[in-house]
């Protein structure tokens, strides 16, 4: 079993995290788990964990400095972790995904392991070492676990052969058409991704989830997204993220056809608004305003079964 960091271990929170700890109270108490919970390598239950996975959800950012979300699926078994500080991933290239612009060699990734089923989730952020377009190594730079808050719990079956991509063409729009709408509202899940280049030069890309009750994100009439942020780990590595760097990075799936929706655009933090108190159980909120917009149909060979829950009653036990 990895050994946990150490208390003397440098801090892992930067400004922006610890501006929102701080804005809710928390920086002294979040600082013993930064440093002992956030590692440099993956502890056992991780390395094994990865490896059972049908799909796994990216963060990546392309040359322009647009962050993209991603999910990609595979036979079980296409991660592994052969030493603590590295994940082998076995996905070929893909040019009909956004975020693989941003999956080149020496570039920065996030990565966030999610069973679905039994709501667990493990994330952690790297660098790429790539040889070949059949797949990469991941460095990790951090690496965390994650409560089962939030998560919808689903089933997933592959409905064929994930080495076989779909035939059908990516959809690309400035703006959010009739499908795209109805999947954003409807939705009761979906990723984000964001990053900020921390004072060492290092860049540090981010992966997360983001749940509620079915239509918990609501769209405006100027097509920007408001989220509400519910109460959670307090380590606030999306939001943290958005305050120092306001790029921002969506994608929703819709888990019976396998459609996907990605977006990237500027997203700000809402830490005092009255409109929080019309979110039933948000401690503040944040906005996404989309600039590029990619609609996969059937993109994912899973599809999913959902287990009907009250993800807010069920989050306060």
């Amino acid at each position: 079993m990895l050994e946990q960091t150490e208390q003397d271990a440098p801090s892992p929170w930067h400004e922006g995290e610890l501006a929102i700890q701080r804005s809710v109270g928390v920086v002294e108490r979040m600082d013993g788990p930064g440093r002992n919970f956030v590692r440099k390598a993956m502890p056992e239950q991780h390395r094994a964990f990865f490896p059972m996975l049908p799909f796994v959800v990216l963060g990546a950012v392309d040359a322009k400095g647009d962050v993209w979300a991603t999910i990609r699926a595979e036979r079980p078994g296409f991660m592994a972790s052969p030493e603590p500080e590295v994940l082998e991933v076995s996905l070929p290239r893909d040019p009909a995904d956004p975020a693989d612009a941003g999956m080149d060699d020496g570039d920065a990734i996030a990565m966030l392991g999610i069973q679905l089923e039994t709501r667990r989730r493990n994330r952690l952020n790297g660098v790429i070492r790539r040889t070949d377009a059949k797949g990469f190594d991941v460095r990790v730079g951090q690496s965390f676990g994650n409560c089962p808050q939030y998560i919808q719990p689903r089933s997933a079956a592959f409905v064929r052969d994930p080495d076989m991509p779909t035939a059908t063409q990516p959809l690309h729009s400035g703006q959010l058409d009739d499908r795209a709408l109805g999947m954003v509202e409807g939705a009761d899940t979906f990723f984000v991704a964001s990053y900020v280049d921390r004072a060492n030069g290092e860049r540090q890309v981010d992966v997360s989830h983001r749940g509620g009750n079915a239509g918990f994100v609501r769209v405006g009439a100027d097509s920007v997204l408001t989220i509400p942020d519910f109460a959670g780990n307090r380590f606030f590595n999306t939001l943290g993220n958005i305050l120092v760097n306001s790029k921002a990075g969506l994608v929703f799936v819709d888990f019976e056809t396998g459609d996907m929706l990605q977006m990237t655009g500027n997203a700000e933090v809402l830490l005092d608004s009255p409109d929080i108190a019309t979110f039933q159980g948000a401690e503040r909120l944040w906005r996404f305003t989309p600039e590029e917009i990619v609609l996969r149909p059937d993109a994912l060979p899973l599809r999913w079964r959902k287990e009907s829950v009250d993800l807010l009653r069920r989050s306060r036990g």
